[in-house]
């Protein structure tokens, strides 16, 4: 099959991606700005502000994700 690769178009390679690799990218940050909050000995206040700033961006992408799921796009 010409334009396609391992059997998949562009569209559903991307949706994949977007489906799955972007959330376990994301789980995969918070995982390490929690051992960087451990390894500092950062505190319970250290930690939430390190999870606030360090994470703020995946709450656009959430907030995507969750009004596409009640829109039923």
């Amino acid at each position: 099959m010409q334009g396609t690769i391992f059997g998949l178009t562009e569209t559903q390679i991307a949706e994949l991606g977007m489906t799955y690799a972007v959330p376990g990218l994301m789980l995969l940050m918070l995982f390490i700005v929690g051992h960087l909050a451990w390894q500092s000995k950062a505190g319970k206040f250290g930690t939430m502000v390190l999870f606030l700033a360090l994470a703020l961006g995946m709450v656009g992408y959430v907030a995507k994700s969750l009004i596409q799921h009640n829109l039923g796009i």
